[in-house]
């Protein structure tokens, strides 16, 4: 538990409503009594469209339309800004240094500089439509995933010194998944760092981003649609498209570089009460517990160790979500307050958007791949 007036961990989810005035958006609760804690509108944000930026504004994808809404965290009401971009985003992320943010559009990665608004670069490597995109914790590299079931490694400093007339070249190229990529998370250790990916070919693999080595495949009995580490990386929690969430042990003992998940031998490690698929995980910072977000309407809070749902939140009246739809949750941390400014304004010719005043922020800590994020 966080100490009296410390950070406290709270829920932040994103689903697509029906059209109403509040238009969509986001809404924050505490995770210990489940208590509404801020609510932010204007939008219905695209899955994997979400992003925290410097820890000042959250920064959402809107669904079925070219750009982005930014929010002031401290606010905690309508959309402040609307960022717009040459094409429909299918997912998001900023470095968590605060410096860069990517975007993925079509079959392209745009990469731009938040101080100055300028786009940094336009990567082509993919062959369809990107799915997800993560920086790693120390903002060195970024990951990329695709519907042509590739997972493409980028060395951030390779790619923005590459010269205008060359593509740079990617760190990795992996090519073990036969179906579209889902979703894609990033372990703690910067380029030493692990890697997890999940597709619809029903696999969920481990990687490392160094040596570009994959480490694990396990096979389940239906496709991933998302991923997650815990912070210790011991285990692997894998969402599936029939609504049960997969504890997968990284530790096991014999090692095996291949495995398929035994759902009868293996039933103590799943995760039932979703009634449809599951599309988004996250990890409490202790390890003790499990969000995840579902298209039945519901978040969920599970206890790890027992796999018993200790609470259900429940988004009845908001509209069921197309095929290739996700609803995005979170869990974070409320710190304290930081003076924040205005977004730059981006390159004109490719992203543009309306500067408004922006006050005093309030951080919450926010990945669109649902995860706790220490404090």
């Amino acid at each position: 538990m966080a100490a009296a007036g410390g950070p406290v961990e709270v829920a932040l989810v994103s689903a697509a409503e029906a059209a109403s005035s509040s238009g969509g958006g986001c809404s924050v609760w505490e995770v210990g009594s489940g208590a509404s804690v801020a609510g932010y509108r204007g939008f219905s944000c695209a899955a994997r469209g979400m992003a925290l930026l410097g820890g000042e504004h959250l920064l959402g994808a809107q669904l079925g339309k070219a750009c982005v809404g930014a929010w002031e965290l401290q606010r905690k009401d309508q959309l402040q800004q609307k960022i717009i971009c040459p094409g429909l985003v299918s997912c998001l992320a900023a470095a968590p240094n605060g410096l860069y943010i990517l975007a993925g559009i079509a079959e392209s990665i745009y990469l731009w500089e938040v101080s100055s608004g300028n786009l940094l670069a336009i990567l082509n490597r993919h062959y369809q439509d990107l799915s997800c995109v993560a920086f790693t914790d120390d903002s060195s590299h970024f990951l990329s995933g695709a519907k042509d079931s590739l997972v493409i490694v980028w060395n951030l400093y390779s790619v923005l010194q590459a010269e205008n007339a060359q593509s740079p070249e990617p760190r990795h190229v992996w090519s073990r998944h036969s179906l579209p990529i889902t979703d894609l998370c990033c372990g703690m250790g910067g380029p030493m760092a692990r890697a997890a990916t999940a597709s619809l070919d029903q696999t969920a693999k481990l990687w490392e981003i160094s040596s570009g080595d994959l480490l694990l495949s396990v096979v389940f009995d239906v496709g991933i649609l998302s991923v997650t580490l815990d912070l210790t990386e011991y285990h692997m929690f894998c969402g599936g498209m029939d609504g049960s969430i997969f504890q997968v042990d990284l530790c096991a003992w014999p090692v095996q570089r291949e495995r398929g998940f035994q759902t009868e031998r293996e039933a103590a490690k799943i995760f039932k009460g979703h009634r449809n698929q599951v599309t988004c995980l996250s990890v409490s910072t202790d390890g003790s517990l499990l969000l995840s977000g579902s298209h039945d309407e519901t978040v969920r809070l599970w206890d790890i160790q027992s796999k018993q749902c200790l609470r259900t939140v429940n988004y009845k009246g908001i509209r069921r979500e197309q095929p290739g739809e996700k609803r995005a949750a979170v869990l974070a941390d409320v710190c304290d307050k930081r003076k924040g400014e205005a977004l730059y304004p981006c390159n004109r010719q490719i992203l543009s958007f309306e500067r408004l005043d922006l006050d005093t922020l309030q951080t919450l800590f926010f990945l669109d791949q649902i995860r706790f994020i220490a404090s």
